[in-house]
């Protein structure tokens, strides 16, 4: 038996246990979180003692109108969430089995790869297997990241960068990601020739929010060409609401070359013929090394891969699902 095995087996954990301890991370007080578990509030206490007890740590800070995880506390409630998350997709997983369909892959990815990648992928993968359900969900690398953590998602593509603790993480790469600046057909920039990246201070930008990889990038290379920082600018992560704002005025954005090109293909955008020295990292498959793929996650990646060669001229070795 494995040296976890052994631990599980001292510790004696019980799934109610887990339960609590996430219900007390999201209620911050005893008396509520035995309420949403349907126990009593003493039965509660007890739960949460003998784990603590059996731990030998203090999880939770008792306050006078509360309670607050101590750093061992965010440690357990952390894996608790991701153990319970496991245990939720294993019974959808068999439940799916029963009703004869194939499973659900959770898959999260940046805007740009969104964009090209996924769809000729889920296409691909849909054709094969009806019957399995795709969950997709478009978020910046940060908050895909911490979900791949919570077990919330089985597979991500984004980007690592130094904040994380890439120790569990398994990362591939698939491609850079060049960024331009983009603006709406009939913009006066468009008349400009040559057009270079001074003419387009003087109007608003609308830029990523601070905290976004491309946020700092775009401000990085303002510092390092000695530019003026922009007075007006507007800041969104909404790609909706970007897209209907440059429509209606002059503003400029910059936003991934894929995806400004999806907009430039339909209209709606056009890209301004000017250099941006605003590089950013690579971006890549990311899977927990400490959670193998279900088969149906294996059915995923393996498409993802297959569609990598034929998007970005990515060879990989496609598993056999």
């Amino acid at each position: 038996m494995t040296n976890y095995t052994h631990w599980l087996i001292r510790a004696r954990l019980k799934t109610r246990q887990l339960l609590l301890i996430v219900a007390l991370a999201e209620e911050g007080n005893i008396h509520r979180a035995s309420q949403v578990l349907s126990m009593t509030q003493p039965a509660a206490s007890k739960l949460l003692k003998d784990l603590e007890d059996v731990l030998g740590v203090q999880l939770f800070d008792r306050l006078p109108r509360g309670m607050r995880p101590t750093w061992y506390g965010e440690t357990m409630i952390r894996h608790a969430r991701a153990a319970l998350n496991s245990l939720n997709q294993a019974n959808d997983e068999l439940q799916a089995a029963k009703n004869g369909q194939f499973g659900q892959v959770n898959l999260g990815s940046i805007t740009a790869p969104g964009v090209v990648l996924l769809p000729p992928t889920i296409a691909l993968v849909k054709q094969a297997h009806p019957n399995l359900r795709i969950s997709i969900q478009i978020e910046s690398s940060n908050v895909l990241i911490e979900q791949l953590y919570r077990g919330t998602l089985d597979m991500m593509i984004g980007r690592l960068s130094e904040q994380h603790d890439t120790a569990d993480l398994r990362y591939e790469t698939i491609a850079d990601e060049p960024v331009c600046a983009v603006a709406r057909p009939g913009h006066p920039l468009f008349s400009v020739n040559p057009l270079v990246l001074n003419d387009l201070l003087d109007f608003c930008w609308i830029v990523p929010p601070v905290g976004s990889v491309m946020r700092h990038k775009f401000d990085i290379m303002f510092q390092e060409l000695d530019l003026p920082q922009l007075t007006s600018r507007v800041e969104t992560s909404s790609q909706l609401f970007l897209t209907k704002m440059m429509l209606q005025s002059d503003m400029v954005s910059i936003m991934a070359a894929d995806v400004a090109r999806y907009y430039s293909d339909h209209g709606m955008l056009r890209i301004l013929p000017v250099v941006l020295p605003c590089e950013m990292e690579p971006f890549g498959f990311i899977t927990r090394r400490d959670k193998p793929l279900s088969p149906a996650a294996e059915v995923l990646m393996s498409a993802l891969k297959t569609s990598a060669l034929s998007v970005y001229g990515k060879q990989f070795d496609v598993p056999v699902p």
